[in-house]
């Protein structure tokens, strides 16, 4: 996982130690020392120092967060930056050891909550989470630092009823080097749980709020650098099912959780080892990956058989794109468009892309007629080509009077259709 960045390591020291000789093997030239005995050979380059320097004042750059609020402003405990540039890869290579390492950052699809959390014996519902920073691979061979919560992109699924009082408990991990909190686009009060979360490395906070509204909604962290935190995998969803059950969601076979994410990085896409966050990157709005679930699949994870009633809660944990929700070769029979629910809320019928709006969620429904392998895209295609795609995989019998292939007299039939016949 360090074998690229160490390189990196010691090609700038090898690079500038080299340097370093050259100047002062040819400062010993006597051609060079003739040079520099000529009367005002060190006004220009006392000069060009003062250029140098100059340069690098008037195009001094300020972090990302300079035009925030100042009470927004990042802050880390122990001195490490939210980004890790090249010099400061030394600072986080001696905390490597701290840092969970993950086998598989994902979170499963399947892992939706069927009903709401049941309240204890006082009536409050009580919810933990703890924010996590981890090491984990974005694909084979390419390792990031996530900053989670439960050590998972996205965070767990969340369920709880409208009218509930809730109680949620924020942990961070003593291994973490920068603050957490939480703020649920669910929660009506400063924040959204934010202002009252903010919790060291080793430190618990606990808040309580009431859920006045059903309907599907964001979680992330809120704390400065916000942008930066939820660029590292901190964000999830969380539903609250409406209080009269008769105008809730109908029963489906399958229920899935599946959240866009971006993540920048430094280098370019494809990059071996360890990779840097790239703040640069974050503000330009173009990130080297754009991913379902924390990283970009290897196996369908999510299956279903021919007849099977399917709902999809989407996320867009953001923070800059837009996500154009699709199942290629799926019609979506039903969209709670912005995930509202509950009296007055729009349903739309018969939709092939969603918008999913970057700190937002939707509701898709659709039932598969067909076996087949059927992909989940952000329909802005490029961004197949950084991650943002996963497989449905379907099984079950074929229907030919809904799709089939027609085989021309000139086309040879394969074996396997000439065993059907």
């Amino acid at each position: 996982m360090f074998t690229y960045l160490i390189f990196e390591i010691l090609a700038g020291i090898i690079g500038g130690t080299a340097l370093i000789v050259l100047l002062v093997h040819l400062y010993k030239k006597p051609a060079i020392h003739k040079i520099a005995k000529q009367p005002g050979i060190y006004i220009p380059i006392m000069l060009f120092i003062v250029a140098v320097f100059a340069g690098l004042i008037a195009n001094r750059t300020y972090p990302p967060n300079f035009a925030m609020p100042a009470f927004m402003h990042s802050h880390a405990p122990g001195g490490v930056p939210a980004s890790i540039p090249f010099n400061k890869i030394i600072d986080f290579l001696m905390h490597k050891d701290h840092f969970e390492n993950i086998a598989d950052i994902s979170a499963d699809p399947a892992s939706v909550p069927s009903t709401p959390k049941t309240p204890d014996a006082d009536g409050i519902v009580r919810i933990h989470l703890t924010a996590k920073e981890v090491i984990s691979e974005i694909s084979p061979g390419i390792y990031f630092n996530y900053w989670t919560y439960n050590g998972q992109v996205p965070g767990p699924m969340l369920r709880i009823r409208e009218g509930d009082t809730v109680e949620l408990s924020l942990t961070n991990d003593p291994s973490s080097l920068h603050h957490h909190n939480i703020d649920l686009h669910a929660v009506t009060g400063p924040g959204g749980g934010a202002s009252i979360t903010d919790v060291n490395p080793g430190e618990t906070k606990t808040f309580r709020w009431k859920a006045l509204n059903p309907g599907l909604y964001v979680y992330h962290c809120a704390m400065p650098n916000v942008s930066t935190h939820n660029s590292h995998g901190q964000y999830g969803l969380i539903m609250v099912d409406p209080k009269d059950s008769t105008i809730g969601l109908s029963k489906v076979d399958h229920e899935f959780y599946i959240m866009q994410g971006e993540l920048y990085t430094e280098g370019q896409l494809g990059k071996r080892g360890l990779v840097p966050f790239d703040s640069d990157a974050l503000l330009a709005g173009n990130p080297n990956y754009v991913v379902f679930n924390g990283k970009i699949e290897s196996t369908p994870r999510i299956h279903a058989k021919v007849g099977d009633k399917i709902r999809m809660y989407v996320g867009n944990g953001g923070v800059n794109l837009i996500s154009s929700f699709h199942v290629i070769g799926e019609i979506f029979d039903k969209v709670y468009p912005e995930a509202a629910i509950g009296v007055g809320s729009s349903v739309f019928k018969n939709v092939q892309t969603t918008g999913v709006l970057p700190g937002v969620a939707t509701i898709v429904e659709f039932t598969v007629d067909v076996p087949g392998k059927f992909l989940l895209v952000d329909h802005a295609l490029a961004r197949m080509n950084k991650g943002a795609w996963a497989v449905l995989e379907v099984s079950g019998d074929e229907h030919p009077d809904i799709f089939s292939k027609i085989i021309t007299e000139q086309e040879p039939i394969s074996p396997i259709m000439e065993h059907k016949k």
